[in-house]
């Protein structure tokens, strides 16, 4: 029977040699080459990005908040 520490610490290094071999595979430098059909377009400008990334999913759950909050309202008043 193997200890419970040996195991935690097996569990341990597999989960840390995963997570290198993760991070090493995603480094740029497997980025400095192109694939065939790899065509980048323009990059986006601050405010595309912020207005992409920032506004568009507030607006998301604002929508989606007052669309339950509709449908919540509606079910109490109708009992």
């Amino acid at each position: 029977m193997v200890p419970v520490v040996k195991k935690n610490a097996v569990r341990a290094g597999v989960i840390a040699v995963g997570t290198a071999m993760t991070l090493m595979m995603t480094s740029p430098a497997f980025a400095l080459i192109r694939d065939d059909g790899d065509d980048p377009g323009p990059g986006l400008s601050v405010a595309q990005t912020l207005g992409l990334y920032v506004i568009a999913p507030i607006a998301l759950f604002v929508v989606i908040a007052g669309l339950v909050m509709i449908g919540d309202k509606s079910r109490k008043t109708g009992s």
